[in-house]
């Protein structure tokens, strides 16, 4: 099979999940045998343009002309059987699916957060699950200035989402969902739902895997507030008045939070902060945990980290929404807290770092879960049963005549 990847590179000096799962599937087909193919941008360039070029940028969100010949110029010349889109923000633009439509070829794409229905995807606002804009228009996320807390950075967003929303839901075969609980959501804001399919995403084979009781508890990913760092800390804080656990709690990676986390770590002896680690650091501090901790205010519509802590036989504690209730079995693979309760949560880092025995016993639980739903070859298996189904759409649609083009849905604009 022959695939052409579309995606826009997160900028480099904050890890992101979505780059990583970006690659990974790459490797995954290319190992494979299939021919794949990659066009992207990266938000790294950006630094690089000219004064104009920086103020050019929040124009290019919704549309991108020059980007649409392009890439449809790639298309005919090389004529994949399918495109599989990611990100396009902020310098690819939904004017992929045009240059899709001008060439005949299918696509399908990932939906890796809520950019579908809310413009800066994560469904929180100032700390709190948000729906406002789902089944409605993205104004109130303007008015809150729910992108990077400014109403002039969310217009571009929400302008995007606004004048786009029909070119996605006609252009693309199949959206990937990587959790049923994001497909839901999808599904009651209006979206096909025949055309949401949940596909999770894999994880590699991490080479380790935990052979003791563990070192530590550890907290790794972006240091942000919707993903629950503060409220890690104010629970960390109330074990540590309780005398402790016996363990350091190791925090793992860099954000907006990073000089917080910096200063309410410095001089403590029971909590470790080593910054932005490489993917080898990653896999041996998870293979070396008591357990990972993940607890994001934000419905997260995945948690590649509970994933990368079960393949390594390691338990889990997150929080209680969103994707973490069908990746963690309660009791079995590890323990959901209250969502944005830290007393919840201290609890739960207590009680599974309290009985080794049932810890280890998680771990392995965990572990047969990763093996059974999120090993590549359960992940390979799934992308190309994927884009076979879109190509075989594709096709009948070609035979019978394309009705979403003549209702004008389709590369005009």
């Amino acid at each position: 099979m022959h695939v052409l990847v579309v995606h826009n590179r997160y900028a480099s000096a904050q890890p992101s999940g979505e780059n990583k799962v970006v690659d990974q599937e790459v490797e995954l087909l290319r190992t494979a045998g299939h021919r794949v193919g990659v066009f992207e941008r990266r938000s790294d360039d950006i630094g690089a343009r000219s004064l104009l070029g920086k103020v050019a940028v929040p124009l290019l969100v919704p549309w991108n002309p020059a980007v649409r010949t392009e890439l449809a110029a790639r298309l005919r010349a090389e004529r994949p059987d399918v495109v599989h889109v990611h990100n396009v923000f902020p310098l690819l633009s939904p004017a992929v699916l045009a240059a899709c439509a001008d060439a005949g070829v299918p696509a399908v794409a990932t939906l890796h957060n809520y950019t579908q229905v809310c413009p800066p995807g994560t469904l929180q606002r100032e700390g709190r699950p948000c729906t406002e804009c789902v089944g409605s228009t993205p104004l109130p996320a303007v008015r809150h200035g729910c992108y990077r807390n400014s109403r002039l950075a969310t217009v571009p967003l929400a302008v995007s989402l606004s004048v786009n929303r029909r070119r996605w839901w006609s252009g693309v075969e199949r959206f990937f969902c990587i959790s049923a609980a994001q497909r839901d959501v999808l599904v009651r804001s209006g979206m096909p739902a025949e055309r949401l399919a949940v596909k999770h995403n894999f994880v590699p084979e991490p080479g380790t895997c935990r052979t003791g009781d563990g070192e530590h508890v550890l907290y790794l990913g972006r240091l942000a507030e919707a993903k629950g760092v503060r409220l890690l800390m104010t629970a960390w804080d109330e074990i540590a008045a309780g005398g402790g656990m016996g363990v350091p709690l190791v925090i793992a990676g860099t954000g907006p939070l990073e000089p917080e986390v910096t200063a309410w770590a410095a001089g403590r002896d029971d909590v470790r902060y080593v910054g932005l680690y490489d993917p080898e650091q990653c896999r041996q501090v998870i293979a070396r945990s008591v357990a990972v901790v993940a607890p994001s205010t934000w419905l997260e519509a995945f948690g590649l980290v509970v994933v990368e802590a079960m393949a390594a036989g390691v338990p889990t504690v997150a929080a209680g929404h969103g994707a973490f209730v069908e990746l963690v079995e309660e009791g079995v693979t590890g323990l959901l807290h209250r969502p944005g309760e830290p007393a919840s949560l201290a609890s739960c880092i207590r009680r599974i770092a309290a009985e080794p025995a049932r810890n280890r016993e998680m771990g392995q639980a965990a572990r047969r879960r990763y093996e059974q739903g999120f090993s590549p070859a359960v992940g390979l298996e799934r992308l190309v049963e994927e884009y076979r189904t879109a190509i075989a759409g594709r096709s009948a649609l070609a035979r019978g005549g394309d009705t979403r083009a003549s209702r004008g849905d389709g590369d005009s604009r």
